[in-house]
């Protein structure tokens, strides 16, 4: 018999997240319990309901997704369900502690699999993403070290930790500007072509 595990929705269109739960309650062993309109309410809720498994949209107001991640990584399995299929907050939600990727154009029995596979411990990704995944994991795993300047150092290592452009710009007195231009070089320098295959060579260089 399949375990019913359950559900709470975050999402920050009503029509989106009662939309999703309409569909998961027909699927066997979902029980949707609770939707919340940000991350704010997801956390609220969680902590009053304790879904087994919360599904977060991305972007939302006040508190988004991936800042509620990773508040919720340890209370419970939050797995992202979005349509931004971009490569900056993919790895803003691996970092915060994500179980998993998934984009909106999952058919319903797909994703109540994937939910039961997030919560057994099984990580889940959208076909697109996976794709992805597995190309990263083999970028430069013999390549030398590519020396970078100090601020660019600095830079790349809170790229690495999913911070934005803003964000870099805050922690590091820099106007948004300089830090774009910082972050192209790095590009250029390591020869990756996005923020995420940059994370990755961060993180297997030790550099955070």
């Amino acid at each position: 018999m399949t375990a019913i595990l359950r559900v709470l929705i975050a999402d920050d269109e009503r029509l989106v997240r009662e939309g999703i739960a309409a569909l998961l309650a027909l699927q066997p062993g979902i029980e949707v319990v609770a939707t919340a309109e940000n991350g704010a309410t997801a956390i609220e809720l969680t902590r009053e309901l304790a879904p087994d498994v919360v599904l977060m949209d991305i972007r939302m107001p006040g508190i988004d997704g991936v800042e509620a991640a990773a508040v919720l990584r340890e209370e419970t399995t939050v797995l992202m369900l979005t349509t931004f299929d971009d490569e900056e907050y993919l790895v803003r939600a691996l970092h915060a502690g994500a179980s998993g990727y998934l984009l909106k154009d999952l058919p319903a029995p797909e994703l109540a699999r994937a939910i039961h596979l997030a919560h057994a411990g099984v990580d889940q990704y959208s076909a697109t993403v996976a794709a992805r995944l597995a190309a990263l994991v083999r970028l430069r795993t013999t390549a030398p070290p590519i020396e970078l300047t100090d601020r660019e150092t600095d830079v790349l290592r809170l790229v690495a930790a999913g911070a934005a452009n803003r964000e870099i710009a805050r922690s590091l007195y820099l106007s948004e500007g300089t830090v774009k231009n910082h972050v192209s070089s790095i590009l250029n320098r390591l020869g990756v072509r996005d923020r995420t295959q940059a994370a990755i060579y961060a993180h297997r260089r030790g550099l955070l």
